[in-house]
C-alpha cells in the first residue's frame, strides 16, 4: 500500500481466510455458556446468482463430495434462493455434529472458489436457537475475513434484535475475528435456517 492509499484512506482489501470457519465450535461454546444458544443444524453458503452449465457441474461435484459422509441422513446440499435474487447452498446436519457442518461450509467456499466463482461469494452463515425459540446466525463475511452475529426478531417485520447482536460482539470477539465496522452487519433477511 501506497502513501497516497494512506492519505486518501484507501485500505488493501482483506484476503479471504476460509479457514477462519473452524473457529465456530470453540464459539458455540461460548455462545452456549453466556447467551444459551447452541447450534441448530444448519448452515449456508451465500453468492451472486450464477447460471450456467460451470455451475451446475460444480453443484453436482459439491453433491458428490458432501454426499461420500455417511453420518448425514438428508441431501448434502440444496440449493435455493431467497427475495432478493442472491442463491445459497444449504447443508443441513444434526445440532451436535457443528464441526462437521463447519467441514461442509469449508468444503463448498473452497470449491466455488476454486472454480472461479470467488468473486461472487459473499458470505456464509450457522445458524443457533435458544430455549425461548429465538434464532441467532454467525455471519462469516468471504471479502472481509470476519464474522458477526445477526439476531432477526420474530414475526413477520424485518426487524432485529440489536442490543444482542452488540452483546454477542463483546462475547464473542476472543472466539471469532468479529467485523468491527457495525455498517457491515448486513441483514440476511430470508436465509436459510433463520
Amino acid at each position: 500500500m501506497g502513501l497516497l492509499d494512506i492519505l486518501l484512506g484507501r485500505t488493501k482489501p482483506v484476503a479471504p481466510d476460509l479457514d477462519r470457519l473452524f473457529a465456530l465450535p470453540s464459539a458455540a461454546v461460548t455462545l452456549e455458556a453466556a447467551a444459551g444458544f447452541t447450534p441448530a443444524g444448519t448452515g449456508a453458503v451465500c453468492f451472486a446468482t450464477v447460471e450456467g452449465a460451470a455451475f451446475e457441474q460444480l453443484h453436482r461435484e459439491v453433491q458428490a463430495l458432501l454426499d461420500a459422509d455417511s453420518d448425514r441422513t438428508g441431501p448434502p446440499v440444496e440449493l435455493s434462493r431467497d427475495g432478493y435474487g442472491y442463491s445459497w447452498l444449504v447443508s443441513r446436519r444434526s445440532p451436535d455434529q457443528l464441526p462437521q457442518l463447519v467441514n461442509d461450509l469449508h468444503a463448498v467456499n473452497s470449491s466455488l472458489e476454486s472454480a472461479g466463482f470467488g468473486p461472487q461469494l459473499l458470505c456464509s452463515l450457522t445458524s443457533f436457537t435458544d430455549a425461548a425459540g429465538r434464532g441467532l446466525a454467525l455471519v462469516y463475511l468471504y471479502k472481509r475475513g470476519t464474522f458477526y452475529p445477526f439476531a432477526p426478531l420474530p414475526g413477520a417485520a424485518e426487524r432485529r434484535d440489536t442490543a444482542l447482536e452488540l452483546q454477542l460482539k463483546a462475547v464473542l470477539g476472543a472466539d471469532l475475528p468479529v467485523e468491527q465496522d457495525l455498517g457491515r452487519w448486513f441483514p440476511v433477511w430470508g436465509a436459510p435456517g433463520l
